[in-house]
C-alpha cells in the first residue's frame, strides 16, 4: 500500500479524578466518556459501547453523502439510527465481549426507494 493511501487517526484517553469516567480528544476536541454503571462507573456520559456505535452511525451518514455526490444523486439528508446488544450470558467469543448484534435503520431524503438502496448497499460494501 502507497503513503498516500494510509489514513492515520489519533485519539488520546486518560482518566479523570472521577473513577470510571474518562477524558478523551482528538485534532484539538475533548469529549467525557463513562463506564457503564454495571461496571461501577457514573454512565451519565456516553460509554465506550455508545461511542462505537456513533462512530458507526456517523460513518453511515457521512458515507451515504459521499456516494450520493460522487454519483450526482441529489441526497437532502441522510438519517442512520443504530442500535446494538451485548448478552454477557451468551458472548459471541470468550476471550473479549463484542457485540451479539447491531441493527442499522436507513432514512435518505431527496432520493426514490431504488437510489437509497443502491446507496445503502453501497455503504455495506465499504
Amino acid at each position: 500500500m502507497s503513503a498516500a493511501a494510509i489514513r492515520r487517526y489519533e485519539v488520546g484517553a486518560r482518566s479523570t479524578e472521577v473513577f470510571g469516567r474518562v477524558l478523551w480528544s482528538c485534532r484539538g476536541q475533548h469529549f467525557v466518556a463513562d463506564g457503564p454503571v454495571h461496571n461501577g462507573c457514573p454512565g451519565e456520559a456516553a460509554t465506550p459501547a455508545e461511542l462505537f456505535l456513533a462512530g458507526v452511525a456517523t460513518c453511515g451518514v457521512e458515507l451515504l453523502q459521499v456516494l450520493a455526490r460522487d454519483e450526482d444523486v441529489q441526497l437532502r439528508g441522510a438519517r442512520v439510527e443504530i442500535s446494538g446488544e451485548i448478552d454477557p450470558d451468551h458472548p459471541v467469543r470468550p476471550d473479549v465481549t463484542v457485540f451479539n448484534a447491531v441493527h442499522l435503520a436507513f432514512e435518505l431524503d431527496g432520493v426514490g426507494e431504488e437510489e437509497a438502496s443502491r446507496l445503502v448497499e453501497r455503504f455495506k460494501r465499504r
